[in-house]
């Protein structure tokens, strides 16, 4: 759906840290969070140096007087605003941000902004972002897929249906997906999910797959998987780990 040539803020295979991370702190120098009234005044400011500061705010402060703007905000033409933007409302999550942040996902061309809204999407907790997030787990930049990954596994949350639907492809991923870290995040996802959903086939389908990733090529991803399984207690789980410990001993 992208291509890695339209992102001029990321290196998708590489810069998988919040992008929020590469910001410096909205007041370093003090302790005491941003005034949530001065910073509610910047988001209508004129100057974008300032909606920037009152986004970025927002990134720390939880105030529902915030979301109309915040929305308003995901349109905005500097990319760095819309990040911001993106990143308060997953703060800030509320049921009239869904629909403008599925449309900022689709639309926008911006790397780092779409990361953040997966991530917002996760907290929303909404089933109208089920849909969405799996397309841009299977389709986007590495970056923007590892943030799907964890956003899906919070579909737990929003019902067993949803989270049913959700453990299919993050079990593909979590085979396939080329970079080991969101392999890492499906891992994570679905040892979520599993403790959402009753038993069954799909319920089968996860359990196998992280079976499976105990022997990913990457640590990490090993690791993860065989968190998962001991936090299920699936038996079929805990035999795998079992036969490869002594696989590794003897």
């Amino acid at each position: 759906m992208y291509d890695d040539d339209d992102l001029s803020l990321i290196d998708p295979e590489a810069e998988l840290e919040s992008p929020l991370d590469q910001l410096t702190p909205v007041d370093a120098e003090e302790v005491n969070r941003p005034d949530p009234e001065a910073m509610l005044s910047l988001l209508e400011s004129t100057d974008v140096t300032q909606r920037m500061l009152a986004t970025r705010a927002f990134c720390e402060l939880q105030d529902e007087r915030a979301t109309p703007h915040l929305i308003r905000l995901l349109a905005e033409g500097c990319p760095l605003v819309r990040v911001s933007a993106a990143y308060a409302l997953g703060r800030n999550p509320s049921p009239e941000a869904v629909e403008p942040l599925i449309y900022r996902l689709e639309q926008d061309w911006n790397g780092y902004v779409r990361k953040g809204v997966v991530w917002a999407l996760g907290n929303c907790h909404d089933r109208r972002a089920l849909e969405p997030l799996i397309d841009a787990l299977q389709t986007d930049i590495s970056a923007v897929r590892l943030w799907a990954a964890s956003s899906l596994g919070q579909m737990g949350e929003v019902s067993p249906e949803a989270a049913q639907l959700a453990l299919p492809p993050l079990a593909e991923a979590l085979i396939h997906d080329p970079i080991a870290a969101v392999r890492s995040n499906c891992a994570w996802a679905l040892g979520q999910l599993c403790q959402a959903i009753p038993l069954g086939d799909v319920y089968t389908q996860a359990i196998a797959s992280l079976i499976t990733a105990l022997s990913d090529p990457d640590m990490g991803v090993q690791e993860d998987a065989r968190a998962a399984l001991l936090k299920l207690g699936d038996p079929r789980g805990l035999q795998a780990i079992e036969e490869l410990q002594l696989e590794q001993l003897g």
